[in-house]
């Protein structure tokens, strides 16, 4: 259960973080944010971002096997980073029409799964 509770922390976390770091550049396209100072649009991210630590720490903290977790630091890591890639791309493809997926894009994501595979060999 630990497994799936750190999943679903790092899946919100980053649903957090992808619209903390790339969510002002929609702003801007939509004209919402186009006269904001670069101060304004950093605060506005951080606030984002306060709310991506809120499930990012737990899920690490859950999640480690020195808390009594399922995963090791570099598991932890490899999800991280396959479960960010994800959901950066599902919300890069529905956030901004311009961006389409590629061949690349899926040689990169299997890739990826390979890095999983590879980093949960014992």
């Amino acid at each position: 259960m630990k497994a799936v509770w750190t999943i679903l922390l790092l899946v919100t976390s980053n649903i957090f973080m992808t619209f903390a770091w790339y969510g002002h550049l929609k702003l801007q396209e939509m004209k919402i944010s186009t006269g904001w100072p670069l101060i304004a649009v950093i605060v506005f991210s951080w606030c984002i971002a306060f709310f991506e630590y809120c499930a990012q720490v737990p899920a690490n903290r859950i999640g480690f096997i020195g808390n009594g977790g399922p995963f090791n630091l570099m598991q932890l890591k490899v999800i991280q980073e396959v479960i960010s890639l994800t959901v950066f791309t599902v919300m890069a493809l529905f956030m901004f029409r311009t961006q389409s997926l590629q061949w690349n894009h899926i040689a990169a994501f299997l890739c990826l799964i390979l890095a999983v595979f590879f980093v949960f060999l014992k």
